[in-house]
Formats: structure tokens, sequence, C-alpha cells
């Protein structure tokens, strides 16, 4: 009898040991189903990524298939939610269940189901902002059984490095997202980023992205920026501290609705003089966001310096020639000069509304 339990005991410690060596690859976290029917309820979208633009609409595709022995179901739900940068939290965007339907916060007004067939569970965004841009999860609820898909909403835009008048590496988290916000622009993400790197962004200065990380961008490696002898690539410093650490900023932004415009004055202009002129013209002072995004998306050029709305002074050249920019494209800085000097002209916008 001894015998027998020991012979038991070696074979079932064996027959373990095959089982983490056999399987050894999956991860302690998942969870596999198994149905003898396959599922009843699967959620897809055709297509995982939609490009639009600020001012524009976009559907977020998503379908459901049931399976076609169930029974209607009245009560089944459908729920959209947009997933924070961090991924670590879901905002609430949409809801319906049967003829009750609800939007939240922000997107009120702004959304709706396609419902082009009984399994259309698309979203249709409208009058898209900035904050739209992320990953969107639709979520499909019937009975017992719930199935989700994800989608990304990409907008059309333009990155830029930003740093206030008070000189570089002066920013914690908010101050960033505040100015990027002031100058009608949001801090930007990874992903954008790293298609601005592809498409010739080279900074040296290391700034917050929308996840919390602080990197930089580099097609020409050279010595004080991560070495000379280091590859291109977006330099990385981490996760860091949102309320201790400073740095500078990316900003992300997009087509507006409005125009942009050099200001035709008899005179250069302090500070406080270009903001009256703007006003005077039933206009605002513009901001750099508004800069860069004529720069970069209509081809606005001009070889005049001129105030922007938080007193730097700049000039967006996309034809480059002597004298303006003689070597690339680009939105030139001429820094932050002192609010008095009658030096310079002024940059205006006037929005559509």
């Amino acid at each position: 009898m001894t015998f027998l339990l020991f012979f038991l005991l070696v074979l079932s410690e064996s027959r373990a040991d095959s089982f983490e060596e056999a399987y050894s690859d999956l991860e302690h976290s998942r969870t596999i189903y198994i149905s003898e029917n396959g599922p009843r309820l699967s959620v897809d979208t055709a297509q995982p990524k939609v490009i639009s633009q600020r001012g524009g609409n976009a559907t977020l595709q998503c379908k459901f298939d049931r399976d076609p022995t169930s029974p209607p179901n009245p009560k089944l739900r459908i729920k959209w939610t947009k997933l924070t940068s961090d991924y670590l939290k879901e905002i609430d965007v949409f809801v319906a269940m049967g003829f009750h339907k609800k939007s939240y916060g922000r997107f009120h007004g702004r959304v709706h189901l396609q419902a082009t067939t009984q399994n259309d569970a698309s979203l249709v965004i409208t009058d898209i902002t900035l904050e739209d841009y992320g990953k969107y999860k639709c979520e499909v609820i019937d009975g017992l059984e719930d199935d989700t898909a994800v989608v990304s909403l990409d907008l059309q835009g333009i990155v830029f490095p930003y740093f206030p008048r008070l000189g570089r590496y002066n920013l914690n988290f908010a101050d960033a997202e505040k100015a990027c916000r002031d100058q009608d622009a949001i801090v930007a993400s990874f992903d954008q980023l790293y298609d601005a790197w592809r498409d010739g962004l080279d900074w040296c200065n290391a700034g917050w992205l929308n996840d919390g990380s602080v990197q930089y961008p580099i097609t020409k490696p050279r010595e004080p920026c991560g070495g000379k002898n280091t590859i291109p690539g977006v330099r990385n410093y981490g996760m860091r501290d949102k309320q201790k650490e400073r740095y500078d900023v990316f900003c992300f932004t997009s087509n507006y609705k409005g125009r942009f415009y050099y200001l035709i004055h008899p005179f250069k202009l302090t500070y406080d003089e270009a903001v009256r002129a703007c006003q005077k013209d039933n206009a605002q002072i513009a901001k750099v966001g508004q800069m860069y995004a004529a720069w970069k998306l209509l081809g606005y050029d001009r070889c005049d310096a001129g105030w922007l709305a938080d007193a730097s002074v700049r000039y967006p050249i996309s034809k480059p020639r002597r004298r303006c920019s003689p070597t690339e494209a680009a939105v030139r800085f001429s820094g932050f000069p002192d609010k008095k000097h009658k030096l310079y002209g002024v940059y205006c916008y006037k929005s559509d509304n």
C-alpha cells in the first residue's frame, strides 16, 4: 500500500512537471474558454484606424454577429468608451439599449450610432476636436455574452516643440497641458511624435508626451543629443514625475475653421499694440499652434517676423530662400523679445464663428 501511494505521488508530480514544460509559454493571467459550439457573439471592426481632422466627422466601424439560433434580445447593449493615453481608465462616450440612447460629457450631442443594419454598432463622431484623438472601445453585451473591438481615431495635423517665455525646462506635466491648450493644441502622443520624427522633426530638447513620458526626436545624431555615434530615433527618458520634474513639451494641432494672416500695418508694433491691432480688425492675435497649422497644412509663407499670443516672435517659411530660412522650410523663432520693442508686425486669427 505504501509503495502504491508513493508511485501515484511520483506520477502526479511528473505529470505536473510535464504540463508546466508543455505550457510554459502561456501567460499566467490568460483565461482560456472552451465552447463546444463556438462563440455565440463576436464583435469586429473592418477599419481599425480612422483618419480625420479637427472640425470634421468620422465613423468608427464596429459590427457584431449573434448566434442565428438566439432569439432577439431587446436588452442587447452597445457601449463605446475612450481609452486614456495610459490605458488605465475608460471614458464613457455613448451607450445604447433598444430605444434608450445616451451620450456623455464633451461627446454629448456629437455622437450617434450609424445603424445601417441590425448588427451595425459603428459610432459616428461629428465636429471632431483635438481631444477626440485616441483609441475607442466598442463593446456589445448580449445577456451573458459580450465581446469588444478597439478602433483608433487619428487626426491630420502637426507636432511642434514648445517652451514658454520663462525658458526651457520650466514645465511640469500640468503646466505642459496648459501651455499646449493656450496655443490651440494638445500634448502630443508618442505615435504623433514618432510620425513627426519620420517626417524629419529633429529637436534636441526633451519634452512631455500625453502618457507622462519625456522624449525627443533626433534625425541627425550629434554629441549634445545622445551622442554622435548613436542611431537616429526618438530618445526616451521614460515615465517621469508629473509634479516635480520640469521639461519642455511637444504639442499637436490640426486644421482650424478660420483665417490666419499677417496684418498689414503702416508701423511696427509693441506687443500691446499688436493685440489691439488684431482686435481692431475684428480678430485676435494668433496662437503658435495656428501658425504651425497654417504653415504645415496650408503652405502659408511669409518672411515677416510678427508677434504671437504668447509674446513670442515667429514667421512661417514654406519656400526656403535667401534671408528667409535659406536651408529649410520651417517656422522660424526669433525669441521672446521685450514687449515694448517696436520692431515687429503681428499675425492675427479670425474665426469663422
